[in-house]
């Protein structure tokens, strides 16, 4: 198995990256969120799963190695597959998921497109004592939640290096955010504002 990959990004796509090493171009499928942390040129390293079947070996990208575990656990579950364990880490963190299933949350499941109730419930059923609680700042004595900060500069960025300029992407962010209502993006709201961004721009393009 291909645990991890330490690379230049040669390039990076809207699902994908490719990640050269030592001359050899791997492509590898990841969330937003971890397309965003990737600069074309810039040294990177992934920790990688890579699912293999007849016809077809597809490595999968995470920010580190508790991402990967997440999808590994998640994709053990009957018709839930890589992408739809992909699907799950894009709209939720890692921790928010081990909270889902540790408190048999449907509506977080839910919320994951291509997700109904059905699905979210077999979900939580099969996954039950199979992940542990996430760390919480309480568990370890922390220090008290910092106040929340506007985090669309890193949509902005991820726009722009997909192509777009800075003014059509401010654009595209300011027309999610009026459309809920909202004034900042939090940070565990940056892939689905990316992607509502990306809608936004496809369809000015269309």
């Amino acid at each position: 198995m291909i645990a991890s990959l330490t690379g230049t990004v040669a390039t990076v796509r809207l699902n994908s990256a490719v990640l050269d090493v030592n001359g050899v171009g791997y492509l590898v499928h990841a969330t937003p969120n971890t397309l965003m942390s990737l600069r074309t040129g810039e040294k990177a390293t992934l920790a990688t799963q890579m699912v293999v079947r007849e016809d077809s070996m597809t490595l999968y990208g995470f920010k580190d190695a508790d991402e990967r575990e997440v999808f590994e656990i998640v994709t053990t579950v009957s018709g839930v597959g890589p992408r739809l364990a992909l699907a799950m880490l894009a709209a939720h963190s890692a921790d928010t998921i081990r909270s889902a299933v540790n408190s048999q949350d449907v509506n977080v499941l839910t919320r994951v497109p291509g997700i109904g109730p059905k699905v979210a419930q077999r979900i939580l059923l099969e996954l039950q004592g199979k992940m542990h609680a996430p760390v919480t700042i309480a568990d370890v004595g922390g220090p008290a939640p910092e106040a929340v900060t506007d985090e669309r500069a890193q949509v902005i960025e991820a726009l722009v290096s997909l192509g777009w300029s800075v003014k059509a992407a401010e654009d595209a962010v300011a027309v999610v955010l009026k459309d809920r209502g909202e004034t900042v993006v939090v940070a565990t709201a940056v892939p689905a504002t990316l992607r509502g961004a990306l809608k936004v721009l496809g369809g000015q393009h269309g």
